[in-house]
């Protein structure tokens, strides 16, 4: 099977004229894409570009199975690979991640992906997003300001009752997030210094999509649960740190409280001998509102 694999490889490269194969699996921060040679090439004096087509493989780094190693953001990297394969940009309706965005687009010297995303200054010195999200009607409506029927719709819709509201007044609007948290302690037998208290698992986040953005932002893992709507509700979400009073912190600094909390735990113990020691593990979940 391996030789297999070695000569299809082989050939791959064969028919491309390139030391790389065809099919090219990338670890990305711990994240693991597999895409084309070509894709990665797509754009001429880029990094990947470099890498990929003026050096050979085994000048490149490598993770423990094989795959060429980068040390950047995995999560962000799946938008620079879409990015590569049609030379252009969608980004979902919210998305707070765009100045870290930038500095990917940076450093894998993309410049037409980096102007895109750099913040753009008016006349008056005030700054706004230079990206358009064409399948929403507000961000068709930004895009256009700049001309005489984009102002004339502005005024419009203004006049009718403000039905264009601005990211901080949505960022500001009501609704529930629950915190989940499980985690564990051994007690000794004798010694109750040796135990070890909040082995924490995971801390999940359940609400609505644009909530658990505003309050979380990059803290917010969602590679479960990739592209999700702003105003559908995920259960996927966790947090990339193990620190309650974190979360806590976070909701509270947003105008969040809390208005209930469940709990339950087992107990059991590590072999089937009772004299050893008991681990005991509990599953809360914290319900925080803003009204």
């Amino acid at each position: 099977m391996a030789l297999a694999d070695t000569e299809r490889r082989g050939s791959n490269c064969a028919e491309s004229g390139s030391p790389f194969s065809e099919i090219i699996e990338l670890n990305v921060g711990g994240q693991v894409y597999v895409t084309r040679h070509t894709t990665l090439v797509a754009v001429p004096d880029s990094l990947l570009w470099n890498m990929f087509s003026k050096k050979s493989p085994k000048e490149l780094a490598r993770d423990s199975k094989g795959r060429f190693f980068l040390d950047r953001d995995g999560f962000l990297f799946r938008y620079i690979l879409d990015y590569l394969r049609d030379l252009n940009l969608v980004l979902p309706d919210y998305f707070p991640e765009k100045s870290r965005l930038q500095r990917e687009a940076d450093f894998f010297q993309l410049r037409d992906l980096a102007k895109r995303l750099s913040p753009r200054v008016s006349k008056d010195n005030s700054i706004s997003e230079e990206i358009c999200h064409s399948d929403t009607e507000e961000g068709a409506l930004q895009c256009g300001l700049g001309s005489s029927g984009g102002m004339e719709t502005l005024r419009t819709m203004s006049a009718a009752g403000g039905a264009m509201r601005s990211p901080s007044l949505d960022s500001r609007k009501s609704g529930y997030i629950t915190i989940g948290y499980r985690g564990s302690y051994t007690i000794g037998r004798d010694i109750q210094t040796d135990a070890k208290f909040r082995r924490v698992a995971r801390i999940t986040v359940c609400g609505k999509t644009s909530l658990a953005k505003e309050v979380f932002g990059e803290t917010l893992n969602e590679s479960r649960d990739p592209d999700r709507p702003p105003e559908r509700y995920t259960s996927r979400y966790y947090l990339k740190y193990n620190f309650l009073e974190q979360a806590f912190d976070k909701l509270t600094e947003v105008g969040f409280h809390m208005v209930a909390c469940s709990s339950t735990g087992t107990c059991a113990y590590t072999s089937n001998d009772p004299n050893e020691d008991k681990i005991w593990t509990s599953y809360t979940e914290y319900v925080f509102c803003r009204e």
